[in-house]
């Protein structure tokens, strides 16, 4: 089995007893960002996997969800922001570049400027967490960036997040615009098993990680201190960041999950699906 786990720290408390051999998963771990293992799951070469939320909405009849394991926020994420030279509702026609990192992510600020924000800006791919962050070719007015590159931004001492030569005063963070349109928590992330794996061993797998997600949520301050100089964070506000996160996937989760999918559906981004739960042995 070759299991799939994103390098960030939303991710560490799922895999931190798993790292630390307090947990045994029989299974290759393969690290990668969330569009390598979303292409990895859908090509067959990672059998279970953290994918993004819309990967699972996109091609639902390849997948099983794993019950009860999922990176959720019910407000503040943290980690998936939206950083504006101007109010997100002037950015019409503006360039915004957005993430490759993370479907789920970009789907959600397109629907967050439709709707909420009633704007229509140019979006832009680019490569936000990595040298993007530092310059640009272009100069844009607003960037999506995830994962612990938006969480070091959102962190820095100055009250105005400063990236890259240029200010942005308007912060946005995805998952407290969500609520505040809804009322409801958001999914960014689902563990999915392909439906060809083999059950025994996929149920042995959700099994480890569980176990696994049970030490880290009993731990989040060691892991916060272990990932302080590497990821260069106060441990202090790893804490508060990986605190704020939900791992499991219950029925208020669930209806949000299934919202988020419906909106997609709508706007004709996703078929028609329904979520579908790897069963029991």
């Amino acid at each position: 089995m070759r299991v799939g786990r994103i390098p960030y720290l939303n991710c560490a408390p799922v895999y931190g007893a798993v790292d630390r051999g307090i947990v045994t998963l029989d299974a290759e771990l393969v690290s990668g960002v969330p569009t390598v293992l979303n292409r990895g799951m859908a090509d067959g070469t990672i059998d279970v996997s953290v994918v993004s939320a819309v990967e699972y909405a996109r091609d639902a009849g390849k997948y099983l969800l794993l019950p009860d394991l999922a990176i959720s926020c019910h407000g503040d994420v943290r980690s998936v922001m939206l950083f504006s030279t101007r109010p997100a509702h002037e950015l019409d026609g503006a360039r915004v570049l957005v993430s490759r990192s993370s479907m789920t992510s970009v789907a959600l600020l397109e629907l967050l400027f439709e709707h909420v924000w009633k704007a229509k800006p140019a979006f832009v791919p680019g490569d936000t967490e990595a040298d993007d962050l530092r310059r640009d070719q272009e100069p844009v007015a607003a960037r999506l960036v995830i994962g612990d590159a938006a969480l070091m931004l959102r962190h820095r001492e100055h009250p105005v997040a400063i990236a890259h030569g240029r200010d942005y005063p308007f912060v946005y963070d995805l998952g407290a615009e969500w609520k505040r349109w809804t009322g409801l928590p958001f999914v960014f992330a689902v563990w999915v098993a392909r439906r060809e794996v083999n059950v025994r061993e996929a149920l042995q797998v959700h099994g480890a990680l569980m176990e696994s997600r049970a030490w880290g949520l009993a731990n989040l301050g060691t892991i916060a201190e272990e990932a302080s100089p590497i990821s260069r964070l106060p441990s202090p506000v790893i804490l508060e960041y990986l605190a704020g996160l939900d791992y499991g996937l219950g029925l208020e989760y669930l209806e949000g999950l299934s919202e988020f999918f419906r909106r997609l559906e709508l706007a004709g981004k996703v078929p028609q699906g329904k979520l579908v739960f790897l069963p029991a042995a």
